[in-house]
């Protein structure tokens, strides 16, 4: 029992000092979207998530990279399939197990009638290090756009209870995530921004918002703020560089 408390309160640790980012399905900002790849088209992206803030105790955390590629891999319509890899680095000893892995499976809107929202069900953060780095954030998630609102996502989501913790090293691994996004074409077709939370105390909690610019039909460039429901953590900024071909 003590050795557990000392890997958990380890863990917990190591997150709060090093930070978060996520394994890359097609997302808002920070958590999945119910947006799948097309078959055979590839989304490659780098994130980077840089601290504003030092952490409880004066740490300076470190700025987490994430390199990561997913591939649409279904010939359908109305059902989609996409699978990930990603390269992150930036976590001290768990650098070690740098790769990870996510899927992701879903409707897209108005597949079947005119109302019908778009669906998906996926999981992320597929690590190769038994409770280290298998967070194993498996979601389900809905969307719906309105003309001239935008478009409304909600979810609920669930991970790995030992690695998903709050500052106090007690689980916390599931929760509500939702969004709001849409394109100002009033201003100009390539601008998208975005607000979206996600609820829990660990981690991958947050609250954040952002905007998008696409540069070409397949380059755009996001840049948001996150803020995190543990406020032992660093408030960072997102950068994320997005090709698709």
């Amino acid at each position: 029992m003590g050795r557990k408390l000392i890997l958990l309160s380890t863990m917990n640790l190591l997150m709060a000092i090093s930070h978060f980012a996520y394994a890359t399905p097609s997302t808002h900002i920070w958590a999945p979207s119910t947006d799948i790849q097309p078959f055979g088209k590839s989304h490659f992206g780098i994130d980077v998530y840089i601290p504003v803030e030092d952490v409880v105790g004066g740490t300076s955390p470190s700025p987490i990279t994430d390199i990561g590629l997913t591939i649409g891999i279904l010939p359908f319509k109305k059902f989609n399939t996409e699978i990930g890899i990603d390269h992150k680095s930036g976590f001290g000893d768990l650098d070690n197990y740098p790769w990870y892995f996510n899927t992701k499976v879903g409707i897209p809107e108005g597949a079947f009638e005119k109302y019908f929202p778009g669906i998906a069900l996926g999981i992320y953060d597929i690590g190769t290090e038994h409770n280290k780095t298998n967070y194993n954030i498996s979601y389900v998630k809905i969307a719906k756009t309105f003309i001239y609102l935008g478009r409304f996502s909600i979810g609920y989501f669930r991970g790995n209870s030992d690695l998903l913790l709050d500052k106090d090293g007690k689980s916390d691994n599931e929760g509500i995530f939702c969004a709001w996004e849409r394109t100002m074409s009033e201003i100009s077709d390539r601008l998208w921004i975005c607000v979206e939370y996600m609820g829990t105390d660990s981690p991958y909690g947050c609250f954040n918002f952002g905007f998008s610019y696409k540069f070409t039909d397949n380059i755009s460039v996001i840049v948001g703020y996150n803020i995190y429901n543990n406020d032992d953590l660093a408030n960072t900024i997102t950068v994320q560089v997005d090709i698709d071909f």
